[in-house]
């Protein structure tokens, strides 16, 4: 008689879903939590924690998110989800960078020719409305992704109060004494027509014109040295902007570097001795002659002629000057260099820039007036040529600074600008100081923004564009002078309160400040200038606009989270806003992660045909997918992304899914509170399955304590397919399928799997948040069992008794199954067996190894799902040798027995009752 005994067995049973379809649940799920508004929920709950702070760096508004945001929103919110597990007070108060050139740059191009006609109010809210339409989808491209926050109260640098707020810490420095008006070289886009800060500036490749030029000496040559008497002598300068020739007023020679006057024909060149040689390699001189080699001391104050026009150029001293390249002779423009402004005023020298916000020569410029400036490179090497004082020219390659924004050419040019003094109140000093408090991650951090803070100039913050926080000075119509005092400030700022900063376009002076005349002359008539500030400052004063005195918050904050790249944007500016008016840094750590780039490293981009949105990742696989390749690999490095590693983030997802509903499906009929066994009445292997996730409890704890993310990642995969699915799981399967339903052992079993679950959904829910979500749907209640995922609390570890013991011991089991696995597939290869419950495993094993596996037997042959262990003297011919276990010998038969129909093991007891003879004594005894 056959009986189909399938119905008798405890097979698992689930709604959870082998298949995710995670771009079809996921919204679901993101329904599920805005009817339970969890995220308020999770706030109430840690209202009294430990408050945790990550501060968000606000994004530009101005399109939608790629996957650099992704990556960096995904990062904070796991970290946040993470704090409040663990009961922090952890609130996320997400921000938009809502002014500046990104937006106005997109309207002018929007715009086209009205650029140039539309009035400054109406460009300025076609702005305001541009960031918000943007701000609007982002946010929902954000929430998409997963994201916990406070979305309906985000903060936005445009919104009224935001826009006080910086008007009033730009107060502050004025009142520190920082703030000035000055004539400076500062980098300009004469495409945007602006100043730059350079934080906006990128370096990409680029060629330059490369010329050597003479300037004649006409003093007497004995000045320079007695030796050139009667000699016909030219200093010669190196330079790759030839359109700055014409604002040339000086040489400047290092004062301790040894020069040479050589010999070329007829005429006598002076270099530094150190690049003599490639001097003359490079201009093509064949035959010289050294005549003499002289310090440049005596050398100071003596004049050259200008190349091409009638005036002359000082010969200066400069310890900048190196011999890294050109001659040891360096042109020096006062209008268009940082270190020739500082010899300009050293030499009182005029700070001369005859270029106009276009970028093109004034009228005063002979020969040049009117050309764009790098369409003068060739004019005037033409030109110089013409006059005979071309040494030589060609082309070099190298980083150039271009403009964030408009990705040209950028020029340095002194223009009248604000600045905030780096040095007049110590705000270098003290951000130097508060850099060394701060934990950098990674380390690296820390000297990477020192040596920037270390050598930047004094700050611009003053921008000729219309859409942003107005520099709220005048000019006074009698003496010309700039006003920017604390008190104006205030008055202006109050008036921002109501109606937001386009009132300093729509108001009078008289509207803004009352009553009010000049300090200096008394002329009650004042004009207001124009200039907004630098968006920089804007973002940079967040903390004192968003967190500063409020309960949930407060400064410094605990995290700033930002790429690489914002060592000299927000990390950067924000520190010299906190350091200059509060004395110490806005943030107690800085974390940095990478670039998104393509499977081969590249930088993407839509011209590069390399480029992949979020949201076509979302389509196709989920976000939750995002979210696991967020930390497979280590974030602080650039981290790759392509058609090939999302499939590998997938497959791995789907095995830690297929983990998490193989212990969901064997829970069916578990009810903790009746069902729950005993710590120290588990089986020992499900005592080791509970210690092996003690181990990853510890594991994922520190990793997210020490934001190393991609050791959660490794530690759950590995969990789930190494210790889960390819040992523990697999083994216990007979015990759950098998076993009467109540047995002892098979309820040890659902106990183990029953807190692995649980705990492996609590631990990973910050990073695979829909998926640890819907799992809990699923699992057993319990009481007190919250109604999200993330309202239970980050586990810690179990108490198990005799934990050590129970691991040494597996730990000999292991290494016994790593051989006779081995010894169990060459038994399949040779045929002598199909599945390993076919086997009879006999080990020949000496001493300590052998009385460990005679007192083990029933527990190694559960291990290696098989039919029979023996121990025995002589294993055989075709007995393996053990690799784990040098020691053990392993042969593999077949058994001699029946095969049981119910749970296929093979055992003396089958055909022993007529009842039922097709099947063992323990399964009869199971089903009565």
């Amino acid at each position: 008689m056959t009986m189909d005994y399938k119905g008798s067995l405890s097979l698992p049973r689930t709604d959870f879903p082998m298949k995710a379809n995670l771009p079809v649940r996921e919204p679901l799920i993101l329904e599920k939590w805005k009817q339970i508004d969890i995220y308020a929920k999770i706030i109430e709950k840690n209202r009294r924690g430990k408050k945790f702070v990550l501060h968000d760096g606000p994004p530009y508004a101005n399109g939608h998110i790629h996957m650099g945001h992704a990556l960096n929103k995904i990062l904070k919110d796991i970290i946040v989800k993470y704090r409040s597990m663990t009961g922090n007070w952890s609130e996320y108060i997400p921000g938009w960078d809502c002014h500046g050139l990104p937006i106005e740059h997109q309207v002018d191009k929007n715009l086209g020719e009205k650029k140039y006609t539309i009035d400054r109010v109406k460009k300025r809210q076609i702005c305001r409305d541009y960031a918000e339409k943007y701000l609007d989808i982002q946010r929902e491209e954000f929430k998409r992704l997963g994201i916990f926050g406070d979305w309906d109260n985000p903060y936005k640098t445009m919104s009224f109060d935001y826009e006080a707020k910086t008007l009033r810490e730009l107060g502050a420095f004025v009142q520190s004494g920082a703030v000035y008006r000055g004539v400076k070289p500062v980098y300009w886009c004469k495409e945007c027509k602006t100043a730059l800060a350079e934080a906006e500036v990128e370096y990409h490749d680029h060629t330059s014109p490369s010329i050597y030029v003479k300037f004649p000496y006409p003093g007497e040559p004995g000045d320079i040295s007695p030796r050139l008497s009667d000699e016909k002598v030219f200093f010669v300068i190196w330079t790759t902007t030839p359109w700055t020739i014409p604002s040339n007023l000086a040489i400047a020679l290092h004062p301790e570097l040894e020069y040479a006057a050589i010999r070329a024909g007829n005429e006598v060149y002076v270099v530094a001795v150190g690049l003599i040689e490639s001097f003359v390699k490079k201009v093509g001189i064949e035959d010289y002659e050294r005549i003499d080699t002289f310090k440049a001391g005596h050398l100071e104050r003596l004049l050259c002629r200008h190349p091409l026009y009638d005036r002359d150029s000082l010969l200066v001293l400069g310890d900048y000057v190196t011999l890294e390249a050109g001659t040891g002779c360096v042109h020096t423009a006062p209008g268009h260099g940082r270190e020739d402004y500082e010899t300009g005023l050293a030499y009182s020298l005029d700070i001369y820039a005859p270029v106009d916000d276009g970028g093109r020569f004034t009228t005063e410029v002979e020969h040049f007036a009117g050309m764009d400036v790098f369409d003068a490179d060739s004019a005037v090497i033409d030109k110089l040529e013409e006059r005979g004082m071309l040494v030589s020219s060609g082309t070099m390659s190298h980083a150039y600074p271009h403009c964030w924004r408009c990705k040209e050419p950028v020029i340095f040019r002194a223009t009248s600008q604000w600045f905030i003094s780096m040095d007049a109140t110590d705000i270098r000093k003290k951000s130097l100081g508060e850099i060394k408090k701060v934990t950098w991650i990674p380390r690296w951090g820390q000297q990477r923004i020192a040596s920037m803070i270390e050598t930047r100039p004094d700050w611009c913050i003053s921008r000729q564009r219309a859409w942003g926080v107005p520099i709220t000075a005048f000019t006074c119509t009698g003496c010309k002078g700039s006003i920017l005092s604390v008190d104006l400030v205030e008055k202006v700022a109050r008036t921002f309160d109501r109606e937001g900063a386009d009132a300093w376009f729509t108001k009078s002076a008289k509207e803004l400040v009352g009553d009010f005349s000049c300090p200096d002359c008394g002329c009650a008539d004042l004009e207001k200038e124009m200039d907004i500030l630098d968006v920089w400052f804007d973002s940079g004063v967040s903390y004192a606009a968003v967190c500063e005195g409020r309960e949930n918050l407060g400064i410094p904050v605990d995290l700033y989270l930002e790429g690489s790249d914002q060592h000299r944007g927000w990390f950067h500016s924000t520190l010299l806003a906190s350091a200059g008016t509060r004395g110490f840094a806005p943030y107690r750590a800085v974390l940095t992660h990478g670039f998104v780039v393509d499977g081969q490293g590249k930088k993407m981009s839509k011209s590069l045909g390399n480029y992949i949105a979020p949201g076509e990742i979302i389509n196709r696989y989920g976000a939750e997918i995002l979210r696991l390749w967020v930390i497979a690999e280590d974030y602080r490095d650039d981290i790759r992304i392509s058609a090939e590693i999302l499939e590998r983030t997938s497959d791995a997802y789907r095995k830690i899914r297929n983990t998490i509903r193989f212990l969901t499906a064997n829970l069916f009929d578990f009810e903790p509170a009746a069902h729950t066994v005993p710590f120290d009445g588990l089986l020992e292997i499900d005592r080791f399955a509970l210690s092996c996730l003690n181990r990853l409890i510890d594991r994922t704890k520190r990793a997210y304590e020490n934001y190393e993310f991609h050791h959660i990642f490794h530690s759950v995969h590995n969990f789930c397919v190494v210790d889960m699915s390819n040992f523990y799981l697999d083994v216990i399967k007979d015990r759950l399928y098998a076993s009467r339903t109540g047995e002892t052992g098979r309820r040890s079993a659902q106990t183990a799997i029953y807190l692995i679950l649980k705990t492996l959904l609590t631990i990973t829910a910050p990073v695979i948040s829909f998926t640890a979500e819907e799992s809990w749907d699923h699992a057993p209640d319990w009481d007190g069992k919250p109604e999200s995922v993330f309202l239970e609390s980050f586990p810690g570890p179990f108490s198990i008794p005799g934990e050590s013991a129970v691991r040494e011991k597996f730990e000999k089991i292991l290494k016994i199954r790593e051989d006779a696995s081995r010894a169990l597939e060459a038994g399949r290869q040779n045929k002598i067996i199909g599945h390993s419950l076919d086997a009879v495993v006999s080990f020949e094993a000496p001493g300590e190894t052998g009385r460990f596996i005679s007192n083990n037997t029933d527990l190694l042959r559960d291990v290696l799902i098989v039919s029979m262990v023996e121990l025995v003297k002589d294993a055989g011919e075709g007995a393996a040798a053990g690799e784990a276990n040098p020691d053990l010998r392993i042969a593999i038969s077949k058994s001699r027995a029946k095969k049981c129909e119910r749970c296929w093991k093979y055992e003396e007891t089958v055909g022993k009752y007529d009842d039922h003879p097709t099947i063992c004594e323990r399964c009869r005894n199971v089903i009565g």
